[in-house]
């Protein structure tokens, strides 16, 4: 018999709320079975739940996470499929990462730039100050 767990097993594990779990599920991203009220998740829940949380932190939406398990659920050869998609969005995160940088390089720059001129004008401010007494 294969491992199952309970939402509050799997929330303490990953440290997210039971809440977050129900979400993914009403997303159709996790499939736990039920007995009764209560929710039994599977080890594939399991994984997939790591996977989501995992993609999170990566910077993938819900949507791009359920379109590579259903392709990995499709078939077999839904691996090389979920691979190319998987390569190709890693590519496409890698280039909105380049641009995040080059955004906040330019807003340091601009930052940079407004605090010279601040402290320049104070200096100027200063200076007309001990002028006129």
């Amino acid at each position: 018999m294969s491992k199952t767990y309970s939402i509050s097993e799997l929330a303490a594990e990953f440290d997210v709320t039971t809440r977050s779990i129900r979400f993914y599920e009403d997303q159709g991203l996790l499939h736990p079975s039920r007995r009764g009220q209560t929710r039994i998740y599977s080890s594939k829940d399991r994984v997939r739940l790591k996977l989501i949380l995992r993609g999170k932190r990566l910077g993938f939406s819900l949507a791009e996470t359920r379109e590579l398990f259903d392709l990995w659920d499709d078939s077999l050869s839904g691996s090389e499929k979920q691979l190319n998609l998987l390569l190709k969005t890693i590519d496409g995160k890698r280039a909105e990462l380049e641009q995040q940088l080059k955004d906040i390089a330019m807003v340091q720059l601009e930052l940079d730039n407004a605090e010279a001129r601040c402290r320049e004008a104070l200096k100027e401010l200063e200076q007309k100050k001990m002028t006129a007494e």
